[in-house]
């Protein structure tokens, strides 16, 4: 069934449609006048001036042809043309009687099934993640989730840093403190052991040495270079301590991800592309788009209307190295074979959009992605520490994610005992509640934020369960769920509208918009700002009623049903950023 704002739209659109305007003037949003009416309609002064008309005209002639309809208790004009709109609580009751039982709280898919590949995560092969991984991949996964459920087919992919020069450093590093190792055996023909020689925990040493001595040196860059070049060259040795490389590193991710509550659908990394590398290469060129440009294969992607200058990709460079350009445009080929999506939208760090702004001019400029497609780079702010700086370790270091979650973990943990919540239940409960409220703090801190802003990282004021929190939620959504089980509610029975309760009922007719814009313009925190909103009615007209001792058992389950109305919105909303609600707290 349609939006109940949906459906008001519709009325006034044929309303204005039949005065000779367009329907899209009928558009109707909650009224940020709510002492004046519940909705409102502003399309008269932008129909005025399309029809050089006068815009309270307009409004007069529109709403002489509303006063009819038995779904509006009152309309009026406001100002120049605003027309407000009051529903009948008949119309409000019919409407909400038809979402009562919809595990989808009456928001219906807008799109049907188009492909959509999402770009997040990006952590690197052979280094532990750190909180820089935090932002693209909590973002990421809320943008799939509501997309997802908005109608999306929707294809999340880690894209793994795993084929790089990075990958050379710690190889040829491992070469230097083990040249005994049979990996490192060119002559070598046998199978290679199974266990890997290397741990996540080796290799977040081994790294970071083998990165600032290259860095360092020349000489001992070009044996990072040489070793590269072998493994991209599937030497049998490279390659296979690569894979043990790569699985132990997996494993690592995935427990992370698991805890932040992250999905992927697919795991691929650079080294998937690797072979389309060369024949994307060779047919660029045959077909004039791909150039030489001072000893590097390059493509331009200077318009003529740019009026600055715009730096072209390089493919290969003069030594014959590829880029990550050149890995970025070959994944584009292999996402457009694979899955033929409508969109393929990128999460990551805003500083990296001169860069996808070269690789998307590319894709179009080579057809390998058609214009009809929309690349689109969704780029977001850094995570600061109170000082206003990029968040650090204490003594200055980068803070590994692991870490990260555990101490939101066991602060939750601190602030369930410091409230006496759970002490009754088992070790493993306790746990596992303090796990959901610090993930739930963690997301909800950085999501509530605009993607595109810095934020800080405060972990005593987000894990607080007063304020606008992840933990404030979780609360009020447990506590619904202590009511109803303490109810004993079961569904069924008339839904009762009365002044005390109407805002709230009018608050849970908003949800499918708020879905539909978070979904159209990639901003999950309009949805974490709804449900904040939300929480708050209900805790404030919980403190106004006093629900179980009510004696009119017809108004007691009304409110009961409002209730678990507004348990299943907020239930809805949190899962679409990724966080998961306790049974009880």
């Amino acid at each position: 069934m349609p939006s109940l704002i949906t459906q008001l739209s519709d009325i006034l659109g044929q309303i204005f449609e039949s005065e000779g305007l367009d329907k899209s003037f009928g558009r109707v949003i909650v009224s940020d006048r709510p002492d004046l009416a519940q909705f409102q309609c502003n399309g008269a002064m932008a129909a005025a001036k399309a029809a050089k008309k006068n815009p309270r005209a307009v409004a007069e002639a529109v709403i002489s042809k509303l006063k009819d309809n038995k779904i509006f208790a009152k309309i009026d004009i406001a100002g120049p043309g605003f027309i407000n709109l009051i529903v009948t609580d008949d119309a409000l009751k019919n409407y909400l009687a038809s979402i009562v039982d919809d595990a989808r709280c009456g928001a219906e898919p807008f799109v049907h099934g188009e492909n959509v590949v999402l770009d997040y995560g990006g952590p690197n092969v052979a280094k532990a993640m750190h909180v820089g991984h935090l932002r693209s991949s909590i973002i990421g996964d809320s943008i799939r989730r509501i997309l997802k459920f908005s109608g999306y087919n929707t294809i999340g992919d880690i894209h793994m840093g795993d084929w790089g020069t990075m990958m050379g450093m710690v190889i040829s590093e491992l070469e230097l403190m083990h040249p005994e190792w049979v990996y490192f055996d060119k002559e070598y023909a046998g199978a290679y052991p199974a266990e890997s020689p290397v741990t996540i925990e080796d290799l977040a040493v081994i790294y970071p040495k083998a990165s600032g001595d290259s860095k360092s040196s020349p000489e001992r860059m070009a044996l990072s270079h040489a070793a590269t070049v072998e493994l991209q060259n599937k030497r049998r040795g490279y390659y296979a301590l690569w894979q043990h490389m790569l699985r132990v590193s997996l494993e690592s991710m995935k427990a992370n991800f698991t805890a932040l509550n992250v999905q992927f659908d697919i795991w691929k990394g650079e080294s998937d592309v690797h072979d389309l590398i060369a024949p994307m290469v060779t047919d660029l060129k045959a077909k004039g788009y791909a150039v030489e440009s001072d000893g590097a294969i390059v493509v331009h992607v200077k318009k003529n209307d740019d009026n600055k200058e715009f730096p072209p990709l390089i493919l290969y460079k003069r030594d014959g190295g590829v880029m990550y350009g050149t890995t970025d445009l070959a994944t584009l080929l292999d996402r457009m074979k694979e899955y033929n999506p409508v969109k393929i939208l990128y999460i990551v760090d805003q500083r990296q959009n001169l860069h996808f702004n070269q690789v998307f001019r590319a894709g179009y400029i080579t057809k390998i992605v058609p214009e009809s497609v929309e690349l689109n780079h969704l780029g977001h702010g850094t995570m600061n520490g109170t000082d206003g700086k990029p968040f650090k370790t204490r003594d200055g270091g980068v803070l590994r994610l692991e870490d990260l979650i555990q101490m939101s973990r066991d602060k939750a943990l601190q602030r369930l005992e410091e409230a006496h919540v759970g002490d009754h239940f088992s070790a493993e409960e306790k746990n596992d509640v303090a796990m959901k409220v610090g993930i739930a703090a963690v997301k909800f801190a950085d999501l509530q934020n605009n993607r595109i802003a810095d934020y800080v990282f405060d972990l005593d004021r987000m894990t607080s369960f007063e304020g606008k929190t992840g933990p404030y939620l979780l609360y009020q959504a447990v506590r619904i769920k202590s009511l109803l089980e303490k109810a004993g509610y079961k569904a069924g029975g008339d839904i009762m509208i009365s002044d005390i309760d109407r805002p709230l009922y009018l608050m849970l007719t908003e949800l499918p918009e708020i879905i539909e814009n978070a979904a159209r313009n990639y901003t999950p925190h309009v949805i974490c700002d709804h449900a904040y909103k939300l929480a708050q009615a209900f805790s404030s007209f919980y403190g106004n009623t006093h629900i179980l001792s009510e004696e009119n058992a017809a108004q007691k389950q009304s409110w009961l049903t409002l209730s678990a109305m507004v348990l299943a919105q907020l239930e809805l909303m949190l899962d679409l950023i990724g966080v998961n609600v306790p049974q009880r707290m």
